[in-house]
């Protein structure tokens, strides 16, 4: 969409939360911007349309140095805007980024061993090799902790036996909505031991006998993204290849909350990208003989969408000062996905409506944020889900079975 220049009005991020980067962060932040520019938002509305991932863009996506920022020294402010700067130009190679580097390769740190680091790491973060996170399941999202049915029986591997010291484990099961599950090189699996109930963590080659993937079609959000079905069929793991940091299923629970302050960051970015189209369509499009933006109801959704994105910006900038001290909780990670969420979705809604007709056509990039925000409304704990946790943090009684 081309019409008159906005660059002179004020920026989206109207209380300068950015200004609290470092210099080397703002920089970066900056080449980041340029690649987003050139390499995504130009061709991103066509791989949505076709369902088409852009595998050939991952060199030059690793080329960035970005791979878990906090491992490179950069701050936890700045990890949440790289997602929310992805995110404003398309969310779907933000969740790739995000599954591939917050969850793959940050639990290889985590939680690898020091031969599971040294084979994967450097090929993981530099996206020579892909992973996914299996956790979910057909009948257990919210609930996979308790009702996971994904199953591991160690064996020794000579006798085929059950054996508590064998050397080799048997996955049987299946997981369901697992980001670039598809085209993976690696997923790490979570399962629940046979033995002693306790959830285990193993590092699965995708090409293993026994491994079902299959795509899952007719998606109307993240249509870039490849989420598979993967079905597990006696599939026989390595003793070496199971996450020895992984205990029980509290041991991913941190994994799991920085996971849910990214996708937070990324109900930022999607209010941001409403707000970027909304404003400039404002601007240009003519009715009545002037243009959008001159009619009163306009400006007022334009400023509550606005609004709903500094506020959202202002509360994820609290939660990276929390994480630097060692303080955001679950809660207050639950409220601020939750929260964000439904502003989230009013943003995306005013937004679509301000572009009338063309806000359902992907040609005026409205109707895929639109769409895109219903899957950040859901995932990473749906936002009843996280307001449970929050209502049960502030009353001290639970509301969930």
């Amino acid at each position: 969409m081309s019409g008159p220049d906005v660059s002179g009005l004020p920026a989206a991020d109207l209380f300068a939360v950015e200004s609290l980067l470092n210099e080397t962060e703002r920089r970066k932040l900056a080449q980041l911007r340029d690649f987003l520019a050139t390499e995504i938002a130009p061709y991103a509305g066509d791989w949505w349309n076709k369902a088409e991932f852009p595998a050939h863009i991952l060199p030059k996506l690793a080329a960035l140095e970005l791979s878990t920022p906090s491992q490179r020294g950069y701050s936890n402010l700045f990890a949440g805007l790289v997602i929310a700067e992805m995110t404003r130009v398309d969310t779907s190679i933000a969740t790739f980024f995000l599954v591939h580097h917050d969850l793959f390769v940050q639990s290889l740190y985590d939680f690898g061993s020091d031969d599971q680091k040294q084979r994967l790491l450097t090929d993981a973060s530099d996206l020579r090799i892909t992973g996914a996170f299996a956790l979910t399941e057909p009948l257990h999202g919210s609930d996979v902790a308790g009702g996971m049915e994904t199953r591991a029986r160690r064996i020794s591997s000579r006798t085929g036996e059950a054996d508590s010291g064998g050397d080799t484990w048997v996955l049987n099961g299946a997981k369901r909505w697992i980001g670039n599950g598809t085209f993976c090189d690696y997923m790490l699996v979570w399962a629940r031991d046979e033995a002693d109930g306790a959830v285990r963590g193993f590092i699965v080659d995708a090409a293993l006998p026994g491994v079902r993937r299959t795509r899952i079609e007719n998606k109307i959000a993240l249509r870039t993204v490849q989420n598979a079905d993967i079905v597990f069929e006696d599939v026989r793991v390595a003793e070496a290849d199971r996450f020895g940091g992984i205990s029980s299923f509290e041991d991913t629970k941190e994994l799991l909350r920085s996971s849910r302050i990214m996708v937070a960051w990324q109900g930022v970015g999607q209010q941001l990208a409403a707000f970027d189209v909304a404003r400039q369509y404002a601007v240009e499009r003519q009715q009545f003989g002037r243009p959008l933006a001159a009619f009163q109801l306009i400006q007022q959704q334009l400023v509550t969408m606005l609004g709903n994105a500094v506020a959202s910006m202002g509360m994820m900038a609290g939660l990276a000062r929390l994480q630097d001290q060692g303080a955001a909780d679950m809660p207050k990670v639950a409220l601020a996905k939750s929260y964000i969420s439904a502003r989230m979705r009013e943003t995306v809604a005013l937004g679509r409506s301000i572009l009338g007709g063309n806000g359902i056509v992907t040609d005026y990039r409205m109707a895929k944020i639109f769409a895109d925000a219903e899957a950040i409304y859901t995932y990473e704990g749906s936002f009843e889900v996280n307001t449970l946790i929050v209502g049960r943090a502030i009353t001290g009684v639970s509301a969930i079975a």
